[in-house]
């Protein structure tokens, strides 16, 4: 067995924060590599009309649903008595909540009571934004969780 010396407390001291400084450096240059970027460019001038538009959401009382099956996409928008919703523009971003490598937009088209397009998604978590527009011209916005296993 061999001496500890001052050498080799020296030598495990500096691998060791050689070891937390590149894990930390890696992981700060995978976070700003992969920040798919801003949401607005001025949060200030889109938070003005906020409230006027979630109220006009709320008042049509519309939710959503969506579920993913051999390579389906399924959308469905009801109003507030369940019934499936015809909007006159569609428009949805599938992709990963943290990065935009893998975002797409689907085509969708309308299929037994709501919404269907093709769309290849591997294993994990996926986000479904939707914006669609209702006949009167309100905007509805939602998004939505999707998981994929196996």
């Amino acid at each position: 067995m061999t001496e500890l010396t001052g050498r080799h407390v020296f030598a495990i001291t500096a691998g060791a924060f050689a070891v937390i400084i590149g894990v930390n450096m890696v992981l700060a240059v995978k976070a700003v590599t992969t920040f798919p970027g801003l949401e607005v460019a001025n949060s200030y001038v889109a938070s003005q009309g906020f409230d006027a538009r979630k109220a006009a959401q709320e008042r049509l009382g519309w939710s959503m649903t969506t579920d993913w099956a051999d390579g389906r996409l399924s959308l469905v928008i009801a109003d507030a008595e369940g019934r499936p919703v015809q909007v006159d523009e569609l428009q949805v971003l599938v992709g990963r909540t943290t990065e935009a490598a893998d975002d797409v937009w689907p085509s969708f088209v309308p299929a037994a009571g709501g919404y269907a397009a093709e769309v290849a998604l591997g294993r994990g978590k996926w986000m479904v934004k939707v914006t669609a527009r209702a006949a009167d011209g309100t905007v509805f916005e939602q998004r939505s969780e999707l998981f994929i296993r196996g």
